[in-house]
């Protein structure tokens, strides 16, 4: 069922937020599954991987004020299907990459794109609960885990039909772009990013007439936040672990054939 036939506001809404979600696991878990081949394709030793792994979250962690510098200029909509789109084409940027340094420029790139995808599809997620007042965020993040399912399964799939990383990267960025196209008439309007910006002025006027200084001065985070964000470097690091070292260690410890290795990633 195409998105744009179903009626219900919510239900579409859904649905098409759920395509980018998916998208995302879906995309993750493709390039995550041929690893092995990667690594045996460019040459490269257990610790350049790791860094090629690295590049990906460095790019992530950069993103974050550009991240929310476009989500001012372009709303959460446009800024989804526009990354979602580019995190397809670098899949093709990836299996075409001449050498070492061009693969950590993909993969810098791809990280710099999922920041944006995941602040873009989440603010859409929020408004999607707050205009319905239902919730959906927990079906949302339960279809990211689907997409890395399927991606991991495809992998498996055209690992035993050929050896090509090209045309495996093909298929799904064929399949990303149906997504993508799918979404494009479900997902929610944002408000003009321009009546946003003159707001935040017109609340900046107001408190400096009144007297309080305009913007937010930075505070020392609670022992709290701290403590949480201790508990996510740790999940991050064990969730990143299985989920990006399992096929290669699957293939190069475990000694699984090629086309069962990306099937760690779906268990």
């Amino acid at each position: 069922m195409r998105v744009s036939r179903v009626h219900d506001p919510f239900l579409r809404g859904q649905l098409a937020i759920a395509a980018l979600f998916l998208s995302l696991g879906f995309q993750y878990a493709t390039w995550a599954a041929r690893i092995p081949a990667l690594k045996s394709d460019l040459d490269l030793s257990a610790a350049e991987v790791g860094v090629l792994l690295m590049a990906a979250g460095v790019g992530a962690a950069v993103s974050f004020p550009l991240v929310a510098w476009l989500m001012r200029r372009m709303g959460s909509r446009r800024l989804g299907l526009l990354s979602q789109l580019g995190l397809a084409l670098l899949l093709l940027g990836l299996a075409a990459a001449p050498n070492y340094p061009v693969a950590l420029l993909v993969m810098c790139a791809d990280g710099v794109l999922v920041g944006c995808l995941n602040v873009a599809m989440n603010a859409q997620g929020a408004a999607l609960e707050t205009r319905h007042e239902r919730n959906t965020m927990a079906k949302l993040h339960a279809t990211f885990s689907a997409g890395s399912l399927l991606a991991a399964l495809l992998a498996s799939g055209m690992t035993a039909a050929t050896d090509s990383v090209a045309a495996h990267f093909g298929v799904a960025v064929v399949l990303l772009v149906a997504l993508g196209a799918s979404a494009r008439t479900g997902l929610l309007d944002d408000e003009a990013p321009a009546d946003e910006a003159a707001e935040e002025a017109r609340a900046d006027a107001a408190a400096t007439a009144d007297g309080k200084p305009a913007g937010r001065r930075w505070t020392v985070p609670s022992s709290l936040t701290l403590w949480m964000c201790c508990a996510m470097v740790f999940g991050t690091v064990a969730e990143g672990a299985m989920n990006d070292w399992s096929a290669l260690y699957l293939k190069d410890v475990a000694e699984a054939s090629a086309e069962l290795a990306p099937l760690g990633i779906a268990v």
